[in-house]
């Protein structure tokens, strides 16, 4: 066939397949580019999951770190012979006064 009878000249030819070669390279950077975007995109998306499954982590720690804080230690609880000691106390201080006061 030639370009008279409606087919492509050899120039025609060539220049066809290296539009077609050109507009492939462009397509491939097109897609190359939008899969760096992906890329980019997901690579943010998974730090931001690690950043907030680290906060999570931390904010647990110090929960439970505080809650063990407010929870009174052995050490802190103090004996009921203390208490005991400590009330008597506290009576005898307040007969004291009462005695005191009322004796005037």
């Amino acid at each position: 066939m030639t370009a008279e009878n409606g087919g492509l000249s050899d120039d025609e030819r060539r220049e066809l397949e290296e539009l077609r070669a050109e507009k492939a390279r462009r397509e491939e950077a097109q897609q190359a580019q939008r899969e760096r975007a992906e890329l980019k995109r997901l690579k943010a998306e998974q730090e931001r999951t690690h950043a907030e499954v680290e906060k999570d982590r931390k904010a647990r720690e110090l929960r439970e770190r505080n809650a063990k804080l407010m929870e009174p230690d052995d050490d802190l609880r103090m004996p009921t012979g203390q208490k005991v000691v400590l009330l008597a106390l506290a009576v005898i201080a307040v007969a004291i006064v009462l005695v005191m006061t009322l004796g005037h």
